[in-house]
């Protein structure tokens, strides 16, 4: 029996999940107070904290640190990769660590996974890493040769969804066109074509639609203005895009569940903002069913704010003649680590390693 510890470390939550083989048998979303985590000045100040949460879990599930085969977490940033289960080797680890190519506290699991193989001996994995990037050579242009477009996206959960539809449809997911589309506080929808994410955004710095809380694809000449004015210093402008934006902006308000109630009472500026958002995920869809050649096997919505019968159905309206629709509310990205993990420790795919 192959016994897995999986891990997905958000800014104020530490997810944690217990295999089995391919079967999860026991998981736990642990919160933590958001004055706790700001006692840490940085988030490698977390790692010991974080570490003594999942252990307490292990103990928790009757756990030996020294029975587990693997240790796999949500990867943190490094240089592109091709998507897959990938060992956390001391060039990884170095690279996530260096805080070049990216700083979060997902960054810290890799660390935490490096640490529980020196101790108890298990192999750290992490499976579809963030900076998985498998763009086609077209995608990568962006109208100024010093700034290429990068792959930046939902590529855990993307996957997973996409997987998901395949086994359920009794496909193989490299056999198929899709559009998957990640609702979330930040949102992501990217083109699959044959396996790979072969077109998509990059999130964090403004690509695509605007969300719940990111502005994303603005004006070029009114940002540069903005950040020209004096008024704002660049982590300012920063949180403008990727925390202040979107629906934050707009309504000061990023709950869905909330929204829906106020457009439900009649509240005209909540139901306008919200149509805006859907109309340009709609756009976002159809551009992304250009870049498939028309050739759409599925729409997959996937994402908490997939659970909104309001948002589907906007969309739907604008995009149900592209391709069919599904909807795989909600992440199952604890699924996509430990079952990937265990079909990398049988050999039923390929561990890839970052050699440089």
């Amino acid at each position: 029996m192959k016994k897995i510890i999986a891990i997905n470390l958000g800014s104020t939550s530490t997810k944690v999940a217990y295999f089995e083989n391919d079967k999860c048998v026991l998981r736990k979303t642990i919160d933590h107070e958001a004055d706790i985590i700001r006692d840490y000045k940085t988030v490698w100040d977390q790692k010991d904290f974080r570490m003594n949460v999942i252990l307490d879990f292990m103990k928790e599930a009757g756990v030996k640190p020294e029975e587990l085969s693997a240790f796999v977490t949500r990867g943190g940033h490094t240089i592109p990769v091709v998507g897959g289960v990938y060992y956390i080797n001391e060039t990884m680890a170095d690279m996530s660590r260096s805080e070049k190519y990216g700083n979060h506290i997902s960054d810290v699991g890799l660390q935490i996974a490096r640490e529980f193989e020196s101790r108890y001996g298990c192999k750290p994995l992490t499976v579809d890493s963030p900076c998985t990037d498998e763009f086609e050579p077209l995608a990568r242009y962006s109208g100024l040769k010093e700034i290429p477009r990068v792959s930046r996206f939902h590529a855990l959960n993307q996957k997973a969804a996409a997987r998901k539809f395949a086994e359920e449809h009794g496909k193989r997911y490299e056999d198929l066109n899709l559009i998957v589309v990640h609702l979330g506080g930040g949102s992501s929808c990217a083109a699959h074509k044959h396996g790979l994410m072969v077109d998509g955004p990059n999130g964090l710095d403004g690509d695509g639609p605007f969300s719940t809380n990111r502005s994303c694809g603005l004006p070029v000449g009114g940002l540069i203005d903005m950040c020209y004015s004096g008024q704002y210093t660049r982590a300012e402008m920063r949180k403008k895009i990727n925390g202040l934006g979107g629906l934050m902006s707009y309504i000061g308000e990023t709950d869905m569940r909330k929204i829906e109630a106020e457009i439900a009472r009649g509240n005209h500026e909540y139901k306008e903002a919200t149509d805006a958002m859907i109309y340009q995920e709609a756009k976002e869809i159809a551009a992304m069913a250009a870049v498939l050649k028309g050739k759409v096997d599925a729409i997959i919505f996937t994402g908490g704010i997939a659970f909104s019968e309001y948002v589907i159905s906007g969309i739907r309206e604008y995009i149900s003649w592209i391709a069919p629709i599904y909807c795989y509310p909600g992440e199952f990205e604890m699924e996509s680590l430990g079952t990937n993990a265990y079909k990398a420790l049988i050999g039923e795919v390929e561990t890839k390693e970052i050699r440089v």
